[in-house]
């Protein structure tokens, strides 16, 4: 249920981030709280290590009541993640972005009024300075090189988490694994406005990266072959009125 006294919701999907979570909630109360009223959901995809505790050491030391922390059942993977979060959030705009502090939160508030004032129903960042391996940045191009003619879309930067997209959309979305690098795409196929900025980029400061080339090539592909049938069989239909 939304929440006409939020302006949006911050989602965050956790997985082994226990030397980064606390250091995320400094900067996102010191960033973030001039921008609210906002409420941040932290969801917990089912860590291993001591991330679920550290999130609510936090919130205990702080009395934060904006912050909210989400656990799943079992490990499910990024998408399940944010969507569990989109799912649960009150606010109209909902933001999220990665919990390896890789993103920045000072890009959400001009991203959050973009979409505020109309002119879009998604925003979207692009990582024109990544600050990632040779590797990972080469991968990517070439990733979103295909996904983009696969798809019939034109996005620079699928894989970037950071993104403000109205609540609506997230909910109208067709759910499948990998869908938070697609969102991009199914804002458009359902009809919406899509814009893209410039964000910036940090260094991994702690923790371990969970994605590669050899985990993410072949369920790429797949997702894109899946987007493809998908353009063409989408339901797209909107109630008008009733008598």
């Amino acid at each position: 249920m939304s929440s006409p006294s939020l302006r949006f919701s911050l989602v965050v999907p956790i997985y082994n981030e226990e030397e980064n979570v606390q250091n995320l909630l400094d900067e996102v109360a010191q960033v973030l709280g001039p921008h609210g009223p906002f409420e941040a959901l932290l969801v917990d995809d089912g860590s291993k290590d001591r991330s679920l505790e550290r999130m609510r050491e936090w919130k205990q030391r702080h009395g934060a009541e904006w912050l909210r922390i989400v656990t799943l059942v079992k490990n499910c993977g990024q998408s399940a993640a944010v969507m569990a979060g989109a799912e649960q959030a009150r606010g109209p705009i909902v933001t999220t972005m990665d919990g390896d502090m890789q993103n920045d939160p000072r890009d959400l508030p001009a991203m959050v009024a973009h979409v505020e004032a109309g002119e879009c129903d998604a925003v979207v960042g692009v990582r024109r300075k990544r600050r990632d391996t040779w590797s990972r940045r080469v991968s990517s191009k070439i990733g979103n090189a295909v996904r983009n003619w696969l798809t019939g879309d034109r996005v620079t930067d699928a894989a970037c988490g950071i993104k403000a997209i109205r609540r609506e959309f997230w909910l109208r979305a067709p759910k499948f694994t990998g869908m938070h690098r697609f969102m991009a795409t199914l804002v458009k196929y359902l009809g919406g406005r899509v814009v893209e900025v410039d964000v910036n980029h940090r260094p991994r400061a702690a923790g371990v990266a969970k994605y590669g080339i050899g985990n993410r090539i072949w369920k790429g592909l797949r997702d894109c072959m899946a987007m493809r049938w998908l353009r063409t069989r989408l339901l797209q239909h909107q109630v008008k009125e009733e008598f």
